[in-house]
């Protein structure tokens, strides 16, 4: 059992939950939860913590994969959270290419320029999911996929929805155009209204930056600006909501094909 903060393992591990850059040297991340270690896969894990009193509480997890019992007051100043939930796994990031999404067959693909917010980056992951996307292509600025708040927006679809930080998104979308794939941006100046659009056989989605919204030069690369209607003094929605909506709107396209 450990027993001090001081030990190796463990300050590892509040680095990677504290620190962007010691997760993006090492391609590790932490998870906290049950849930979410027994969903994940066994390939991926790394290490894996459990408090003294989870392990008192006889947690039932699977014998093939070894872990480490941790005092119960140094459990909890390595988590992020208030009331840590008795496990915590270290995992390895999952690695996917643009050729991945591509060659999945799935029509949809997200792509997030500059996205600020981790809960926002997280919540699109999620949804994504849950309208069977090719996967969500990030700008290089955007919010840390693996930063412990992102992770547990996604719910464990960091695990299942291919995911790729781009330098350039502008080379993607052309990229993704040479693979007849029509891209659409969200925009207040979009002309055609979200639910009445055409969004071919195979569609990207453009969702900007939470105040900013996209940039010139990824909304130039746009075969179709879309808007969503807005009542009241709204000059725009948070960034995941519009995503939703937009995602679910292709969803439905296809469901009725």
């Amino acid at each position: 059992m450990i027993t001090s903060f001081s030990n190796a393992g463990i300050k590892a591990v509040s680095a990677l939950i504290a620190k962007h850059k010691e997760r993006k040297a090492t391609g590790l991340f932490t998870a906290e939860g049950k849930k979410i270690f027994l969903e994940a896969p066994k390939e991926l894990i790394r290490d894996v913590y459990i408090s003294e009193s989870f392990e008192k509480g006889q947690p039932d997890l699977p014998e093939d994969i070894p872990y480490t019992v941790v005092k119960d007051e140094v459990f909890a100043r390595m988590c992020d959270t208030k009331t840590p939930q008795g496990i915590l796994t270290v995992f390895q990031q999952p690695v996917y290419s643009l050729e991945d999404m591509l060659q999945s067959g799935k029509r949809l693909f997200v792509l997030l320029e500059n996205i600020q917010d981790p809960g926002n980056a997280g919540t699109v992951l999620r949804t994504a999911e849950g309208v069977g996307a090719a996967g969500v292509i990030l700008s290089r600025d955007s919010a840390d996929l693996f930063s412990p708040k992102t992770i547990r927006s996604t719910m464990g679809s960091i695990f299942r929805v291919p995911y790729l930080y781009a330098e350039d998104l502008c080379s993607i979308a052309k990229e993704l155009k040479k693979a007849c794939v029509k891209t659409c941006a969200a925009h207040l100046a979009g002309n055609e209204p979200y639910d009445q659009a055409d969004y071919g056989e195979r569609t990207a989605l453009f969702i900007g930056n939470e105040g900013k919204g996209l940039t010139g030069q990824l909304t130039a690369e746009a075969d179709l600006l879309v808007r969503i209607p807005m009542e009241g003094k709204l000059e725009s929605l948070n960034a995941s909501v519009a995503a939703g909506i937009l995602m679910y709107a292709v969803y439905r396209k296809d469901r009725s094909i």
